[in-house]
């Protein structure tokens, strides 16, 4: 099991960086809007390349972020209902979740995202707007997106199951901070 669990780590790692990345992004979309809009009151121009460009930043974040959203224990939950349950119960409910459901839906989106990609990429495939950019790194994002979710799910996997052997221990409720994502330090 240290095996997996180095596994983890390293993706948790790479998950993280990436995820710390997407704040740059956030503020890459943030300058071009604002310049867009700058320029579109001040002298009357605008540009559909800066406004796909925040469109693939924003998507970016989304599905580049969603991976650290998850390792950081952020994302939706029905708290109402699984606060009422036992921790060995939620754990349980996270292990057949994401074998069930989460990894599943991953594995079709990187299945029918890849030649979606592929397709684009090949055909040099450009924005049907006037000035649009190319279309093929915002159909990179999907599948890209999904598989670094699917990884980050397989280490959260490896640690619930080490967490209910009593390995280590729960990422999620140690030293929490809000929401029992990690306490930032």
């Amino acid at each position: 099991m240290s095996g997996m669990l180095a596994l983890s780590r390293m993706i948790d790692a790479v998950t993280e960086r990436l995820g710390k990345a997407m704040g740059w992004f956030i503020l890459a979309a943030v300058i071009v809007s604002s310049v867009n809009a700058l320029v579109r009151f001040s002298i009357n121009r605008s540009s559909n390349s800066w406004l796909e460009l925040q469109w693939y930043l924003f998507g970016a974040v989304v599905l580049l972020g969603a991976a650290y959203t998850f390792r950081a224990n952020e994302h939706i939950r029905i708290d109402i209902v699984s606060s009422r349950l036992s921790k060995r119960t939620r754990d349980w409910i996270d292990i057949v979740g994401h074998l069930l459901f989460l990894m599943p839906l991953c594995l079709i989106v990187m299945w029918l995202g890849w030649p979606f990609f592929l397709r684009s990429f090949a055909q040099g495939e450009v924005s049907s707007s006037a000035g649009g950019l190319i279309v093929w790194p915002a159909k990179l994002l999907v599948p890209l997106g999904f598989t670094i979710l699917f990884a980050q799910a397989i280490s959260e996997l490896i640690k619930r199951i080490a967490v209910m052997q009593g390995l280590i221990e729960d990422p999620h409720t140690a030293g929490a901070g809000a929401h029992g994502a990690p306490a930032v330090e």
